[in-house]
């Protein structure tokens, strides 16, 4: 079986990866890849803006296809007037979003009205690319946590759950990011729970999808806030999160393109996923000055001499090769990643290995899980 994987960050690496293993895999292309893609894939250079290059690469070599809730209140407004109007009955804090893919970074928690306007201003003004729309809605206090499933379109399985750092700086501090590192499973998950989010959050989506006559095939990524073990739907993604997506693989003990296979052949429901039993746990290496202005092109020295291992994960998210070295073109540039029995021990074992790469360009946060660790 032929497959592509689109995209060039850390999530992109770690399915490559995974789906690597597999048995029935004959061939793997990313498109376009990064450095570290390039080691277990073949990477196409092809402009992800351009649908009909990758439709025409995707034929030409035969390649399978990739394939009442309690939410907060909100108000989809279409220009800065309608927002400034919205506003103006508005109670605070409340949260802006720009309603373009924005790296996580499109999202403003504001306290008060100036605040508000600044976020508005800027998200219309074209920060994060052209905007026709911005999203208002009511601050949700409480833990965040990201539920995933996968649907075959008649049937559905979970599949984990984390916990996401968004904030760039230690204690949960700073600008909003991509994502500074997560851990699963999540801590906050239990058996209620798990229930509450399945009948209340998951399957009333399913029904209307199916109501629409429609099919729903593929991840889906729920983000919620939790609140005294009430949950309540942030937002949905249709993929796998990032970096929710690299700590979270390493713990399947399934092959993954069987389970995908399954998933596009409507046979899910007689598909046994199996999980390790172990925790999972990944910290980004982001290029000084994220998620605000950083240096490109900058060689990450020995990093070629770090490779994945039964335990320990190494995904790449913004590198490319230039001649012999591997040099950093994003923000967020390395994934770690450890599996063991505890949060602790994989948080120690990772910050060992960025302090073995010794990345003077690069920095992290040392406080990845701190909540559930530190209680």
């Amino acid at each position: 079986m032929k497959i592509a994987i689109i995209g060039s960050g850390g999530r992109e690496h770690a399915l490559v990866h995974h789906l690597s293993n597999s048995k029935k895999l004959t061939k793997i292309y990313s498109i376009p890849g990064n450095a570290g893609t390039g080691e277990i894939s073949l990477n196409i250079d092809l402009n992800l803006e351009n649908f009909q290059d990758l439709y025409d690469f995707i034929y030409k070599e035969q390649i399978c296809e990739k394939f009442n809730i309690p939410t907060a209140k909100f108000k989809i407004c279409k220009s800065k007037e309608d927002s400034f109007v919205f506003l103006s009955s508005s109670n605070f804090p409340l949260v802006v979003k720009a309603d373009v893919l924005a790296a996580g970074k499109g999202v403003y928690i504001c306290q008060n009205i100036d605040e508000a306007k600044t976020a508005i201003n800027e998200i219309f003004d074209g920060k994060f690319g052209k905007a026709d729309q911005v999203l208002i809605e009511e601050f949700l206090e409480g833990d965040e946590m990201s539920f995933f499933i996968i649907s075959d379109g008649i049937s559905y399985k979970t599949f984990n759950t984390a916990q996401d750092h968004k904030r760039v700086g230690e204690g949960d501090t700073g600008k909003n990011t991509g994502g500074m590192g997560a851990y699963s499973p999540s801590s906050l998950i239990n058996n209620d729970l798990e229930n509450k989010i399945l009948n209340r959050i998951i399957e009333p989506t399913l029904k209307a999808i199916s109501e629409m006559n429609e099919k729903y095939v593929g991840f889906l990524y729920a983000g919620l806030m939790i609140k005294n073990n009430e949950p309540y739907l942030i937002e949905y993604n249709v993929r796998m999160g990032d970096p929710e997506c690299q700590t979270i693989l390493p713990l399947v003990d399934s092959d993954l393109l069987e389970i995908i296979n399954a998933c596009c052949n409507s046979k899910l429901e007689t598909y046994e996923i199996k999980w390790k039993n172990k925790k999972s746990m990944c910290i980004a290496l982001c290029s000084k000055g994220y998620p605000e202005k950083y240096n490109k092109n900058i060689e990450i020295k020995n990093l070629k001499e770090f490779k994945s291992t039964k335990d320990n994960f190494i995904f790449h998210a913004g590198t490319k090769n230039s001649g012999n070295k591997i040099v950093a073109v994003g923000g967020r540039v390395i994934n770690f990643v450890n599996i063991s029995d505890s949060y602790l021990s994989s948080r120690k074992e990772i910050i060992n290995q960025i302090k073995k790469l010794n990345w003077e360009n690069g920095f992290y946060r040392s406080d990845i899980g701190h909540k559930v660790i530190d209680k």
